[in-house]
């Protein structure tokens, strides 16, 4: 799989506990927090989740992978 079930719970736990309609400040603490991003590792990450959501991004997600292009350009 291109991402595991374990990496999704983590995410949605991590989302869940910050309660309805967090700041971007409090995702991104809880993003360096919990799941060891930098501070702007988690903007650009936050950044890409509200711009383009889902339908875009599994699609870049899996020309990504048929590419074998795991961490990209941006140096993160």
């Amino acid at each position: 799989p291109l991402f595991s079930d374990i990496l999704l719970a983590e995410y949605e736990t991590i989302t869940a506990e910050l309660g309805d309609d967090p700041t971007d400040d409090r995702i991104v603490g809880a993003l360096v927090t919990n799941a060891d991003w930098t501070p702007s590792g988690a903007r650009a990450v936050l950044a890409l989740a509200r711009t383009y959501g889902t339908a875009i991004l599994r699609n870049a997600l899996a020309l990504a992978h048929a590419m074998h292009i795991e961490d990209g350009d941006a140096g993160f």
